[in-house]
C-alpha cells in the first residue's frame, strides 16, 4: 500500500516522495488507519519494522488539523512521546522535522533528555511547545520543578515499550499519568509484551486495540548473509582487506564492548580510514555529533556496542559486520536489521573462528538460516577447536570447612573458643 492511500496532507505526502518513501510497511498499513479515528492502539511489531512513522506520520496530520480552528497563540503541549534511549528521543524528534518540512506552519518540538543542560530545554518549554519527545528520568526532573504543564495533551506515545520496562520504567508511570488529562489517545509500541508490559498498559488504557504483526524476518530474509572462518588475531586484517575489495560507502561494526571499539577505532584511524566509536561511555554530545556526522557521510566506518542495533535509524548502510559475536539471537537479528532498510539490498557479514561455531549454529537453527560457511584466501582459519578440559574432581576433606576457617580466624584473634 502507498501512503497516498491515506488520509494525510498533501504537504506532508510532498515530503515522504521527497525522500522516496512511498510503500508502507505491514504495520504502518494497520496502524495509520485507526490513529487518524483517534483510537487506543496496542501495538506489535519487530525493530526496524517503521513505528516510528506509524505515529508521527498522522500525529503531524492532526496537528494541522489543529492549527486551523486554534484560537490560543501560544503553543501548547498536545503530544508526549516517551522512549528508552536519548539517541532514540533525538531521531524521533528528527522524523517529525523531516516529515514537516513542506508545512506551513511546523509544530515546535522540543527533545528532553538527560546528558544535555536542562535549562535550555526548559526555556524551550516555557517558550511554548506543540509536542514533547522525551526521556522519562529527565522529563520527570521537569515536572518535578514544576515547569511543564501537561493538561492540555491529547496523545501519549511510549515507544520502544518493552525496552523502558528494563529501565525502571514501571516506577516512574505512576507520576507521569498523574500529571496527564485522563481524556487523550494512547499509543503503545513494543516488540514483545511480557506480563509486566500488559500491567503497565493496563494502567495507561482500557479500551486499546491490539494490532500484532508477525515476525516478518525483513532483517533476516532480504539481506545477503555471509559468514567467514577467521582466527581472531586475523579479524583486523581481513576487515582492512573486505573495505579495499567491496565497494561499500558506510560499514557498521558491532564489537563486543566499549573498551574494544575504541581501540579498534584508533588503529583504523592510523590505517586512513575514516572511522569512529560509538557507545553509551560517550557523553551526549559526542554521541550526537558522532551520530550525525555517520548520517553525513563524513564517517565511513563506525566502530559500535549494541547500543546502536535498535532504534537508530540509519540510511544507506551498505553493510554490517559482526566483528564480535552477539550474545543471541534477538541482538543478531538487530544488527543486521541496521542495513537492507526501506526496501534497499544490505549486506551482513559475520567472523567466526573454533571457539564461535557453535554458538553461531544456534542463532542460524533459530532463525531458521542455512548459511554456508566460506573463507577468503590469506586469511583461512588455521587450528582445531580446543577440546575442553574437564577439571579434576574434588578431593573430599581437603578443603577448609567454614567452621574450620571459623577456628582460625578466632584463634588469630587470641580467642580459642568455638
Amino acid at each position: 500500500m502507498n501512503f497516498n492511500n491515506f488520509a494525510l496532507n498533501q504537504n506532508i505526502l510532498k515530503a515522504l516522495e521527497d525522500i522516496k518513501y512511498t510503500k508502507t510497511t505491514s504495520i504502518q498499513e494497520k496502524v495509520i488507519p485507526l490513529i487518524l479515528k483517534g483510537e487506543d492502539i496496542l501495538a506489535k511489531s519487530q525493530t526496524g519494522s517503521g513505528k516510528t512513522a506509524s505515529f508521527v506520520l498522522p500525529i503531524l496530520n492532526q496537528f494541522i488539523e489543529d492549527e486551523k480552528v486554534k484560537v490560543k497563540k501560544k503553543a501548547f503541549i498536545s503530544t508526549i512521546i516517551l522512549t528508552p534511549t536519548r539517541d532514540l528521543t533525538i531521531q524521533v524528534a528528527q522524523t517529525f522535522e523531516l516529515f514537516s518540512k513542506y508545512l506551513d506552519k511546523k509544530p515546535k518540538v522540543v527533545t528532553v533528555i538527560g546528558g544535555l543542560e536542562i535549562q535550555q530545554q526548559l526555556l524551550d518549554i516555557q517558550s511554548g511547545c506543540d509536542i514533547v519527545v522525551a526521556t522519562s528520568g529527565r522529563l520527570l526532573d521537569i515536572i518535578d520543578k514544576k515547569q511543564i504543564n501537561l493538561s492540555f495533551v491529547k496523545n501519549f506515545i511510549l515507544d520502544e515499550a518493552d525496552k523502558m520496562l528494563d529501565l525502571g520504567f514501571a516506577d516512574e508511570l505512576d507520576l507521569i499519568l498523574e500529571e496527564l488529562p485522563k481524556q487523550r489517545q494512547n499509543l503503545l509500541f513494543s516488540a514483545t509484551y511480557p506480563d509486566k508490559m500488559m500491567k503497565i498498559a493496563s494502567k495507561i488504557t482500557a479500551s486499546a486495540l491490539k494490532v500484532e504483526i508477525q515476525k516478518e524476518a525483513p532483517t533476516v530474509q532480504d539481506i545477503e548473509q555471509r559468514v567467514i572462518e577467521v582466527n581472531k588475531e586475523n579479524r583486523s586484517p581481513l576487515l582492512r582487506f573486505l573495505l579495499k575489495t567491496n565497494k561499500w560507502n558506510q560499514v557498521l561494526v558491532f564489537m563486543a564492548n566499549k573498551r574494544a571499539t575504541d581501540n579498534i577505532a584508533a588503529k583504523f584511524r592510523k590505517h586512513g580510514y575514516l572511522a569512529e566509536s560509538f557507545h553509551g561511555d560517550l557523553d551526549q554530545e559526542d554521541r550526537n555529533y558522532t551520530l550525525d556526522e555517520f548520517k553525513k557521510k563524513n564517517i565511513k566506518i563506525l566502530f559500535c556496542t549494541d547500543i546502536a542495533s535498535r532504534g537508530l535509524h540509519i540510511d544507506d548502510i551498505s553493510c554490517v559486520i559482526n566483528f564480535d559475536l552477539p550474545r543471541g539471537t534477538d541482538s543478531y537479528v538487530h544488527r543486521i536489521g541496521r542495513t537492507g532498510r526501506a526496501g534497499k539490498k544490505g549486506e551482513a557479514i559475520t567472523f567466526i573462528d573454533h571457539e564461535d561455531i557453535m554458538h553461531f549454529k544456534l542463532i542460524e537453527k533459530r532463525c531458521n538460516l542455512d548459511i554456508t560457511y566460506e573463507q577468503i584466501e590469506g586469511f583461512e582459519l588455521r587450528g582445531e577447536i580446543k577440546a575442553k578440559e574437564k577439571g579434576s574432581a574434588p578431593i573430599k576433606g581437603k578443603r577448609k570447612s567454614k567452621k574450620d576457617k571459623l577456628r582460625e580466624e578466632l584463634a588469630k584473634k587470641g580467642n580459642n573458643e568455638v
